[in-house]
């Protein structure tokens, strides 16, 4: 496994763990033990805690954006494997240098991940996210209005 998969994978882990315990333990922490345990000695651990603080320092405009681009699916709705798989995705996507992680590996790892950790629809369901919120900033539009026509289809899986 790749070194970036690889810490794209722990850093899902660390985020449903954080997730599952509503936020209420220290995510740094939580990340830190996780790639102590699961990717020792990994080339660039930097790169964990720079999507980890992307996330942190962004995640009311990145959970927003998920909620315009996936608007029949509440934020509390979507499975949480799936809701962190996407935080990770808008992160790279948005925030990334796209000359360090291109757009399309970002959706790319961010799809791979869905398949083997996701439900049947999961990597389908990200696919059409982080597709509509990629051609719309690459068009330079918002993020889909609610209702919006664009929008992706709705997982089929209903955990959170």
């Amino acid at each position: 496994m790749a070194t970036r998969h690889l810490i794209r994978t722990v850093l899902l882990q660390s985020l449903y763990e954080w997730d599952f315990y509503h936020q209420k333990t220290d995510i740094t922490m939580i990340l830190e033990r996780n790639l102590a345990e699961f990717a020792p000695g990994i080339d660039e651990p930097e790169f964990a805690w720079k999507i980890l603080k992307g996330i942190i320092d962004n995640r009311t405009e990145i959970d927003d954006i998920l909620t315009k681009a996936a608007p029949e699916w509440p934020l509390e709705k979507i499975a949480a494997i799936d809701r962190n798989i996407l935080r990770i995705g808008l992160c790279e996507l948005l925030y990334a240098d796209p000359e360090e992680v291109p757009p399309k590996v970002a959706i790319n790892e961010a799809i791979e991940m869905a398949k083997n950790y996701g439900g049947p629809n999961s990597s389908r369901f990200v696919n059409g996210v982080l597709g509509t919120v990629y051609r719309e900033r690459k068009a330079g539009e918002p993020p889909p209005a609610a209702n919006s026509p664009s929008s992706p289809p709705p997982p089929k899986n209903l955990e959170s």
